[in-house]
C-alpha cells in the first residue's frame, strides 16, 4: 500500500495539481491538509471521477483535512476526541486494516504567543488518543503536516532557526514522545539525501536555493512493515504550487 501526505495549501486552487499527480503516481491513500474549503465546496465529484473515495473535514480560508482512497473507507473519526476544538485539523479512517490518521499540527506562530501554547496543548492531546488507537488499531499510520522539523539535519539553517517555532525543544520532544508510542519516522527508515526538505518558503527563491525545512511526516506503527520512502519534489516545481511537496511512503498492510 502506497501512502502519501500533502499540505496543498488551498485545495480549490491546487485541485488540479492534485490530480494530475495521482494520475501520475500509483498512490493508495494520500492525506490532504490545508484544503481551505467548507464541506459543501469539497470536490469530491472530480476525485471519484479519478477513482477516489474521500472524507473531509474543513472550514473555510483556514485548515481543513482529508483522506483520499482508491478502497473503501471506513470508522471515520472528525477531530481529537474529548478536545474542544474549532479547528478542523484531525480526520482517522481505516482502510484496509490500516488506521490512518491524517493531522494538521498547529504552526504555533512564535514560542512566546498563546498560539504556541495551544499548539503543545494540542500536540499532547494528539499523544494521548493515539496511546488508545495504537491499542485498538495496532497497524496505524499517522500522516500529515507536524509543522516540527524533528533535528538540525531537517532544516536549512540550523543555527538561525534555533529556538524559534518548529525547532524548538518542547516541539522536538512532543515529536519524541509521539515515537514513543510505538511510532517510527518512515523517512528515516531508509537512507536519504542530505538536505531533504518538504517545505520551501515562497519568499527569497527558497525552493531554488533549497532553504527548507522537513516538516511533513509518516510515521508508522511498529506492526506496519515499511519498504520505502521518498518526498516527490516534483509538483514545488509547477506554476502556482503549494509551498508543500508531498512525501511518499510504501507499507505492508
Amino acid at each position: 500500500m502506497k501512502l502519501a501526505t500533502w499540505n496543498v495549501n488551498s485545495l480549490k486552487v491546487r485541485l488540479p495539481h492534485l490530480l494530475e499527480w495521482l494520475a501520475a503516481n500509483p498512490i493508495d491513500v494520500v492525506c490532504l491538509q490545508e484544503t481551505k474549503q467548507q464541506d459543501a465546496d469539497f470536490p469530491q465529484a472530480a476525485l471519484q471521477a479519478a477513482s477516489y473515495h474521500s472524507v473531509f473535514s474543513g472550514q473555510k480560508t483556514y485548515n481543513g483535512v482529508a483522506i483520499l482512497s482508491r478502497d473503501p473507507i471506513s470508522e471515520v473519526q472528525y477531530g481529537i476526541p474529548n478536545f474542544d476544538d474549532e479547528q478542523k485539523r484531525v480526520i482517522a479512517a481505516t482502510i484496509n486494516g490500516v488506521r490512518v490518521v491524517c493531522v494538521y499540527i498547529p504552526n504555533g506562530q512564535s514560542v512566546d504567543s498563546d498560539k504556541y501554547q495551544y499548539k503543545l496543548k494540542w500536540l499532547a492531546a494528539l499523544r494521548g488518543w493515539l496511546g488508545e488507537e495504537l491499542k485498538k488499531y495496532p497497524k496505524l499510520a499517522l500522516l500529515g503536516d507536524y509543522n516540527i522539523a524533528p533535528e538540525d539535519r531537517d532544516v536549512y539553517d540550523p543555527a538561525g532557526w534555533a529556538g524559534n517555532i518548529l525547532v524548538s525543544e518542547p516541539e522536538r520532544d512532543a515529536f519524541q514522545y509521539l515515537l514513543q508510542l510505538g511510532l517510527r519516522d518512515a523517512f528515516r527508515l531508509f537512507e536519504q539525501p542530505e538536505k531533504s526538505y518538504s517545505w520551501w518558503d515562497y519568499r527569497m527563491m527558497a525552493f531554488r536555493r533549497n532553504m527548507g525545512l522537513r516538516i511533513d511526516h509518516i510515521l508508522v506503527s511498529d506492526a506496519l512493515a515499511c519498504d520505502s520512502c521518498h518526498i516527490d519534489k516534483a509538483p514545488r516545481k509547477l506554476e502556482r504550487p503549494s509551498d508543500h511537496t508531498p512525501v511518499v511512503a510504501e507499507i505492508q498492510n
